[in-house]
């Protein structure tokens, strides 16, 4: 079973990577078009959403190459192979966010103490087609960034930077009409509060995958409750449940059973209630009899 899932789970992260290469092709042409157009308009909010699309650039990489590693079979060293690669990509991903952020804060400042004259009109067209860009690339990624951590990385990278575009072309268009510079340097700090608040979870998320940590939507009372409700189970004990990566959660747990139980009966219960229920499909349990624990419990005092 652990097996079958394992290749099913390769082979949904290959049929995403169509979506990512060619939202990476968008991305990597528009990133031209804004650093040349904020340099000739002047704009950081421009220069910043296009520090903000390398950033989504890289991401996708990334989140490609990492696709392609977590193909790669076990091996005696890794008996679980190489999904971990995934979640060190997110994890990446949301770091480098946080890292742009901080350094478009600084220059932010120091605009806002100096301002800059910027081209409106330029700036609103370039920012447009920015916003185009990016919701092009989210239409190819939806579906894909709801189970998957790692694309989720790359996708937040593209909303950001679509909110970008669209401050941007607001404080363009603000330049343009009015003569509001300051508008430039206030979008630019509104997006960097976009981009650290998206890269937030994803860190988070992603620390929690790389610690081991129970799954966020899964209730450990509620499954141990649920385990014990299975007819001859007195007790489950050593309860472990993580995720080896996105959507590929693991259970390992002892299930004390009434003497005279049929061991199997309670085992393939299990595994039905898991499946069918905690949507777990990994899982190692060792049936203990309850005689037999008692034992161990005697002993171990």
């Amino acid at each position: 079973m652990a097996d079958e899932h394992a290749h099913g789970h390769v082979h949904g992260r290959e049929s995403r990577m169509r979506p990512l290469a060619w939202t990476l092709a968008l991305v990597l042409a528009y990133t031209v078009a804004e650093v040349i157009g904020g340099l000739l308009s002047g704009s950081l909010a421009l220069l910043a959403d296009a520090g903000h699309m390398v950033s989504d650039a890289a991401a996708l990489v990334l989140t490609l190459l990492a696709i392609r590693f977590a193909r790669k079979a076990p091996t005696p060293e890794r008996t679980y192979g190489h999904h971990r690669a995934e979640i060190l990509a997110a994890l990446v991903n949301g770091s480098t966010m946080v890292a742009i952020a901080v350094f478009i804060f600084i220059e932010a400042y120091h605009r806002l103490l100096q301002p800059h004259e910027v081209a409106g009109g330029l700036m609103l067209a370039i920012a447009a087609g920015g916003l185009v860009v990016n919701l092009l690339g989210l239409w190819l990624l939806h579906g894909s960034h709801t189970d998957d951590l790692n694309v989720r990385g790359a996708w937040l990278h593209v909303l950001g930077d679509a909110l970008g575009s669209l401050q941007a072309l607001v404080a363009g268009a603000l330049i343009w009409a009015y003569g509001w510079t300051w508008a430039d340097p206030v979008a630019s700090v509104l997006i960097a509060l976009l981009v650290i608040y998206s890269s937030g979870a994803l860190i988070r998320q992603s620390v929690g995958v790389l610690m081991e940590g129970t799954p966020e939507h899964i209730r450990l009372g509620d499954l141990r409750a649920a385990l014990e409700a299975i007819p001859d189970v007195r007790e489950i004990h050593d309860l472990h449940v993580w995720s080896i990566t996105s959507g590929f959660v693991s259970l390992s747990a002892h299930a004390v059973v009434n003497e005279g139980a049929d061991a199997a009966a309670v085992l393939k219960a299990s595994e039905q209630l898991l499946v069918e229920r905690f949507k777990i499909r990994h899982t190692t349990i060792q049936i203990d009899r309850e005689t037999h624990c008692d034992q161990a419990h005697h002993d171990a005092h």
